[in-house]
């Protein structure tokens, strides 16, 4: 790869990618959303399998991202005080003996509901680690002026890991059993660890070690109270997560009225990866100005989708609105990142992202949620109720914290 200047603004979209070492990191975040999406389907479709229960489903997204919500600031002190890179290999580390040993369970017909719960908390916390210290690592190899790029590309390879973790998901089932694709999920974390082996800590890193770590924590919880446009980029993001991503878990439950296989419930899983690919690529490509803009209306857009999506009697119509609902994903998570660690110093780029990924943490309360209220009026009800209380609660949200609205950057 090429090094290149770095004050330079990126004038085409994938011209972030010959910035020195951004390509493996890249590929490592890409192939660790593919695992991570693959664990969520197989998870929750195992878990469907063994119980038949909506509630017990969404309590298995529950418990994938529940370490969101519970050490997102946590994570982010370390991110800021620590080898990010080291950390985030360590956490790769951990993760694969511990797929295979899942693998091997559901294999011999010895995994109980409880263990699979207990080691998708586990990935859940992989995923603040590579929210909190990968995800700064970006910004620390890619600079200020190619930000914007390296974010939506960011966003691409979590809506491609989306499409292919679920895609591979269904596919592996039908051919070669559940217990056997948690071997390749193994085989896929083996292949993001070693992406990062040529990748070296930036020499113009900072670090806050010469404070105490309570008090980097401290000041990372000050910062809701001082900071009003982060307050409102962290809140649309709990909307985000508690009133439209929740429905994850609950799609095989839907699948079975539509009467798809495992790969087409897979492909319906996809979809919003799909269409996160496409308002990724396209925001990329423009670069809009407006961002608080683009990820309002990218949110809201998709919300609405959610409403006929969870009426639908028709696979093929669910899917397109599926799709639709993730292109505006895909513009809301372009912006997203980017949004947050601009509202900081960036010397707190680990922290603000640390409080994002407890945003993010009201996503496995929305599952429960949902999972709840399916057990009460069906899910097909249930998430169409939920998408538009979503919007109901966005609007009066960015009505009290309108400045959300005009950030830039």
């Amino acid at each position: 790869m090429t090094v290149v200047n770095q004050t330079e603004p990126a004038a085409k979209p994938f011209a972030v990618f010959s910035t020195r070492h951004f390509g493996y990191a890249w590929a490592c975040g890409l192939l660790w959303h593919l695992c991570r999406w693959g664990v969520a389907f197989l998870g929750t479709y195992l878990v469907n399998d063994m119980t038949g229960s909506p509630r017990m489903v969404q309590l298995a997204g529950t418990v994938l991202y529940a370490p969101l919500l519970l050490g997102g600031v946590l994570g982010g002190v370390i991110s800021d005080r620590f080898d990010r890179l080291v950390t985030v290999r360590v956490q790769l580390l951990a993760l694969i003996p511990l797929t295979v040993v899942i693998g091997v369970l559901v294999n011999s017909d010895r995994l109980e509901v409880w263990m699979l719960y207990v080691y998708m908390f586990l990935v859940g916390i992989g995923w603040v680690t590579d929210m909190t210290s990968r995800r700064a690592l970006v910004f620390d190899l890619v600079g200020e002026a190619r930000l914007d790029s390296a974010m939506a590309m960011e966003s691409l390879s979590l809506s491609m890991g989306m499409v292919l973790g679920a895609l591979i998901g269904g596919y592996a089932v039908d051919a070669v059993g559940i217990g056997a694709s948690y071997f390749c999920i193994a085989g896929f974390l083996l292949l993001a660890l070693a992406a990062l082996a040529p990748v070296t800590t930036p020499a113009t890193t900072r670090r806050t070690a010469s404070k105490h770590p309570v008090h980097d924590l401290v000041e990372g919880v000050r910062m809701l109270r001082t900071n009003r446009p982060l307050v409102g980029i962290l809140g649309v993001t709990v909307i985000a997560n508690f009133f439209l991503f929740a429905y994850f878990p609950i799609i095989p439950v839907l699948a079975e009225d539509l009467d798809a296989s495992a790969f087409l419930v897979g492909l319906l899983l996809a979809g919003t990866g799909i269409g996160m690919m496409v308002g990724s690529l396209i925001f990329a490509r423009l670069q809009p100005r407006r961002r608080g803009v683009v990820y309002l209306v990218g949110l809201f857009a998709a919300l609405a989708l959610v409403v006929p999506f969870a009426l639908s009697s028709q696979y093929g119509l669910a899917l397109a609105l599926i799709i639709g609902s993730g292109i505006g994903s895909g513009f809301f998570g372009s912006t997203q990142s980017t949004l947050a660690v601009a509202a900081v110093p960036e010397e707190a780029r680990g922290r603000a992202l640390g409080l994002l990924s407890m945003a993010i943490g009201g996503l496995p309360v929305g599952m429960y949620a949902l999972g709840e209220l399916a057990e009460q009026i069906g899910p097909s009800r249930a998430l169409a109720f939920n998408a538009l209380a979503g919007i109901a609660v966005l609007t009066v949200w960015i009505w009290r914290h309108r400045e959300v609205v005009d950030m830039n950057a």
